[in-house]
């Protein structure tokens, strides 16, 4: 109901591994789910792949995805339980707890802040105030902190960035600054629209409005902004009576880091809301005139079709007023932690891969609790597998020469908090760190790849480095020969999952990634996300692909190089 609301509202604002063997092997899996080998190509990678099982998997995430775990949400129990739990895993095999000062080597701690609204808030503008639930609405996380609040305006156009049309090139960064955008995108007199090229039904466009509202608050948090407004122009009366039924919803919490580093991350999965992280504000009309210095609707008007008549940003002859917020909550400080496992490498020990998942999922939501198998038990399985792996790699003699760290971050349903902990407080400094192989959600198929051959989607994989990128290709087409599907790595993908997985807090400090997963599903973020919907020996397929790819970052002569700077 909440999603449908919310929709409507912006129609009226418009808008275990064996020995090693002599040759590489492709493994598939029976339907008892053990592994069945054909012989491809020399390597020592082969055997301790073809341990990458889907029993071991299915036993990892039935542990990982139980009740006892209680929905491992970010600075609950359920989470320190799945914490000490994935400790246990990667110390019984043999690796080391890489971070000291702590209660575990295994876990690296931070604090993250919880905050729950207390009432509507207010925004004041010259004389004018503005209430919330009457001539806004706020969600996501509260990032102006309590008390009167000055604001740092800028305006940005619609707030889009693709590569055929960007508000944000060629200006200063918005960094910490309060940016204030328009709703939907550049429309002609005739309210034809500049990307669709076409007129919208009123629920066409409040749907499109809605996907552009949430991928906005992305780009700008890409961006380091501390909040983000949109001003929507054409709605004439006020939100009281919409508030009121959505106001409940807007009182739930939200949850940012105690202490921020700097370079904010990027939001988590959009579907079931904003991004955290960054504070998000739907205006009326007479409030998005007065936060545009008291212009007159035509200025805007006119605006709208010269964008839509260039087919790029138009000059802008207006400039935001200055203004304060007063946004109350009730504020509660957590203790989280990631779990790392360390596998030193041999000659080159001191170069370090990261192979990451996140832990955390939505915890209990209205005793309720959501188990969150494939996102990302799925993942986590997949790099405790991984780790094992390559554990038994070591003990046969044939560790990795290139170190690795398997990095296991909470906090990612809350804004990436975990990686962005991580990135801001390397364990080992991020000059050393050669690439980050990262699995999210890799245990479903989709609608698009239903009775098809085996597939993942790879995401990132080219943005820094094209040798990443070819490397990858190459042990596909060498091992898995899964179908790798890029859909979701166009820089002007509307899902825009580059930003939204851990492996982007790496990418902004420019080390090579690729992001691994089976995409999105009916039962994401839902209760129904559950071991039983798990492909276990697919799994095992995209967990291998990513073991073999990872075998060959840890072991060839010469780290990758970042060569290229793909939006």
């Amino acid at each position: 109901m909440k999603k449908l609301l919310l929709c409507g509202l912006l129609a009226l604002a418009h808008g275990l591994p064996a020995h090693a063997q002599n040759t590489l092997t492709k493994t598939k899996t029976t339907a008892n789910e053990g592994p069945v080998t054909a012989a491809l190509a020399p390597s020592s990678a082969a055997g301790f792949a073809a341990g990458i099982t889907a029993a071991e998997l299915r036993g990892y995430l039935t542990e990982l995805a139980s009740d006892a775990f209680e929905g491992r949400e970010t600075g609950r129990p359920g989470q320190q339980k799945a914490a000490d739990y994935l400790t246990r895993q990667l110390a019984a095999m043999g690796l080391r707890g890489p971070v000291s000062g702590g209660e575990s080597p295994f876990q690296q701690l931070y604090e993250v802040v919880k905050t729950t609204p207390t009432g509507p808030g207010m925004l004041l503008v010259g004389g004018l105030t503005f209430v919330g639930q009457r001539d806004f609405l706020r969600f996501g996380s509260s990032t102006f902190g309590t008390g009167s609040v000055p604001a740092d305006p800028v305006f940005r156009g619609y707030g889009i960035e693709t590569n055929r049309y960007n508000d944000y090139a060629g200006l200063p960064d918005v960094r910490g600054r309060d940016v204030i955008v328009l709703v939907g995108e550049p429309t002609s007199g005739s309210g034809r629209r500049l990307f669709a090229d076409q007129k919208l039904s009123a629920a066409e466009q409040a749907a499109e409005d809605w996907r552009a509202f949430f991928r906005k608050a992305v780009v700008a948090r890409a961006k380091g902004a501390r909040s983000l407004t949109v001003l929507s122009l054409f709605t004439t009366g006020s939100f009281r009576d919409l508030g009121r039924e959505v106001g409940p919803a807007l009182a739930e919490p939200t949850v940012g880091l105690a202490a921020p580093v700097p370079q904010p991350s990027e939001a988590a999965l959009l579907e079931q809301g904003p991004p955290s992280g960054i504070s998000l504000l739907l205006t009326s009309a007479p409030m998005s005139l007065a936060l545009l210095g008291g212009i007159k609707i035509g200025v805007l008007q006119r605006y709208q079709t010269e964008c839509y008549r260039l087919g790029q940003p138009a000059p802008v002859a207006f400039q935001p007023a200055p203004f304060s917020v007063q946004f109350p909550e009730q504020r509660q400080e957590l203790a989280s932690s990631n779990v790392l496992g360390f596998l030193e490498g041999t000659d080159k020990r001191n170069e370090v891969l990261v192979v990451s998942a996140h832990y955390d999922h939505l915890g209990v939501v209205h005793d309720t609790i959501y188990n969150g198998a494939d996102d990302d038990g799925s993942g986590t399985s997949a790099v405790l597998a991984l780790a094992h792996a390559f554990a038994a790699a070591r003990a046969a003699g044939q560790g990795p020469r290139r170190s690795i760290l398997f990095l296991l971050n909470s906090g990612e349903e809350e804004g990436l908090l975990g990686s962005d902990y991580y990135t801001g407080h390397p364990v080992f400094p991020l000059a050393q760190t050669v690439a980050d192989l990262n699995i999210d959600m890799v245990g479903r198929t989709d609608k698009a790849h239903q009775g098809k051959p085996s597939y993942v989607y790879l995401i990132g994989s080219d943005r820094l480095s094209r040798e990443l990128h070819g490397l990858s290709e190459t042990t596909n087409a060498q091992t898995t020969r899964l179908r790798l599907d890029y859909a979701y790595n166009a820089p002007n993908e509307p899902e825009q999952l580059y930003y939204r997985s851990d492996h982007y807090n790496f990418a902004r400090h420019r080390i090579p990634v690729i992001f691994y997963t089976s995409g999105l599903h009916a039962d994401y973020h839902k209760a129904t996300d559950d071991v039983d919907k798990i492909d276990f020996p697919i799994l095992a397929e995209r967990a291998q692909l990513v073991f073999y790819t990872a075998w060959e970052l840890a072991n060839r002569e010469q780290r990758i190089v970042v060569d290229t700077n793909k939006p």
